[in-house]
């Protein structure tokens, strides 16, 4: 059964609980179910049907989540989109994907507008808390006053999901998640944390246009459980504890530097009491995050959740009870998830041999949308290629040691340098820019460009390439410090030497 199915069982078995909780607003399966019927009719009747696209640009709220159930039900396939963005990345995301609709909010209609405005196409726009006197149709007109179930038989190798992750090359490329890969997914995080009863209560620790967060209200849901929708925006640990309490949390994923924040609270380990399992993800947690997080949730099972979006997400899991003996591996493979560490001729590397991991099995996902020569490379020799370095101990626990593509994980937010490089490279006083990862106490990872400026006797300050990258990227991409430098470091064949930038 698809997620949308399940959500339509629920509805009628426990159509009194409560679903979703977000500040005041607490919203129970039948009413989620109604919504999600009701605006399903409403996007069939302004055409969308199976196949179609339709995006999605808003901050944590209760409509997003009315919104993906809404649009998977009908067949048709949603494309989040990063609140961070710019108008004109979010412009790419909607022209590449074919979207014919946005659904958007009235804080970020200045972003949507915009978007709109920069894409190719002429999609409509859907405004949630807007009164269809701004440029778009108001969230709620769009609701049919028709709930009664609607019934569409949507393949489960059908695509569900197009999820964007930005490659080397700096343009996202959209991976193409089916709902057989969701539901799988969802499977294999319900196996390896437990989650079987509907009295399970999940704090969204992640933006809903993460693949993380998507897959936490997608598991919980097809649980029977409880959400409770923590706001976008400026995180405080404070507030994550008096949740804890408030509402009896019992598992809940946060990021590292969130993790870190949350330790300190005073009282944490009284008041959350409730918590039944906690995990983590994202990007790497350093040793005292992961004994912080030890010491306050004593006899808590701690699980590391690896994946990537490609992958649906999870593919790898340090469970509660290695957590502390194998500290700082990801652990081994998910249920229904074949890993290997190969070679660059895809022969298996020995045990503390580093090589790529890739991945097989039913969590991965179809393709990459339009891209036939991206997705032949990621699928060669019949497995999905990650990108990551690894090595794998000879009790199978992998650790990654490093990233094929230069990817920065700063505060849970991918972030590729060839994207911020090609950015700062249009400045007219850079000649060569290389960007890579420094060590930050807060982020984890931040951002850092070696500028080789155009003339040496006038180079760019970092006021000045920080300024002309802002509507260039989006801001969690900007460079933390630039450094001029008088040439790059390279190897014979004239590639830079990243790592030499990073011990500097």
């Amino acid at each position: 059964m698809s997620h949308g199915m399940q959500l339509a069982r629920h509805a009628r078995k426990i159509g009194d609980e409560i679903a979703i909780v977000y500040g005041d607003q607490r919203i129970t399966y039948r009413e989620l179910d109604q919504r999600v019927t009701r605006l399903a009719r409403g996007l069939a009747e302004r055409g969308v049907g199976r196949g179609d696209r339709v995006a999605v640009l808003m901050f944590n709220r209760i409509e997003v989540i009315e919104s993906y159930f809404a649009i998977i039900r009908l067949g048709a396939i949603a494309v989040p989109i990063n609140f961070r963005l710019t108008a004109a990345e979010a412009a790419y995301i909607i022209d590449d994907s074919g979207a014919q609709i946005l659904i958007t909010e009235a804080a970020l209609l200045d972003t949507a507008r915009g978007a709109i405005t920069d894409a190719a196409g002429d999609p409509a726009l859907v405004i949630a808390d807007g009164q269809g006197a701004d440029g778009g149709e108001a969230y709620e007109s769009v609701l049919s006053d028709d709930d009664s179930e609607l019934e569409i038989d949507v393949p489960e190798d059908d695509p569900a999901f197009i999820m964007y992750t930005s490659g080397t090359t700096g343009r996202p490329k959209g991976a193409v998640i089916t709902h057989f890969n969701l539901l799988m997914n969802s499977h294999n995080c319900m196996i390896v944390q437990g989650i079987k009863d509907r009295g399970e209560v999940w704090l969204s620790g992640l933006p809903l246009f993460h693949i993380g967060g998507l897959n936490g209200i997608l598991f919980y849901i097809l649980a029977g459980g409880r959400i409770v929708l923590m706001k976008s925006g400026d995180f405080s640990a404070d507030d994550a504890v008096s949740t804890f309490e408030s509402e009896g949390i019992t598992s809940c994923y946060f990021v590292p530097t969130q993790w870190k924040a949350i330790c300190e609270v005073p009282g944490v380990t009284e008041r959350a009491a409730s918590l039944r399992r906690i995990s983590w993800g994202a990007s790497i947690a350093p040793p005292s995050t992961l004994q912080a997080m030890a010491e306050a949730f004593p006899g808590v099972p701690n699980f590391n959740m690896f994946g990537q979006t490609e992958m649906s997400s999870v593919t790898c899991v340090l469970r509660g009870e290695d957590a502390v003996r194998k500290m700082g591996s990801v652990g081994t493979a998910a249920p229904n998830v074949e890993v290997q560490i190969v070679r660059p001729d895809m022969t298996e590397c020995g045990v503390g041999e580093v090589g790529e991991i890739v991945y097989r099995g039913p969590t991965v996902m179809r393709e990459y949308w339009n891209k036939p020569k991206e997705t032949d490379e990621a699928f060669r020799g019949g497995w999905f290629h990650s990108g990551d370095l690894c090595v794998m101990d000879d009790e199978g626990f992998i650790t990654v040691v490093d990233r094929v593509k230069d990817m920065i994980i700063s505060g849970g937010e991918n972030i590729y340098c060839a994207e911020v490089e090609a950015a700062i490279d249009a400045h007219p006083k850079v000649r060569e820019v290389a960007v890579v990862g420094r060590p930050d106490p807060k982020w984890v990872e931040t951002p850092v460009a070696f500028v080789v400026p155009t003339d040496p006797n006038d180079p760019p300050t970092e006021d000045d390439v920080i300024a002309f990258v802002k509507d260039r990227i989006a801001s969690y991409k900007k460079p933390s410090a630039v450094e001029i430098v008088d040439e790059l470091p390279r190897n014979a064949t004239g590639k830079v030497q990243k790592f030499k930038l990073r011990d500097t």
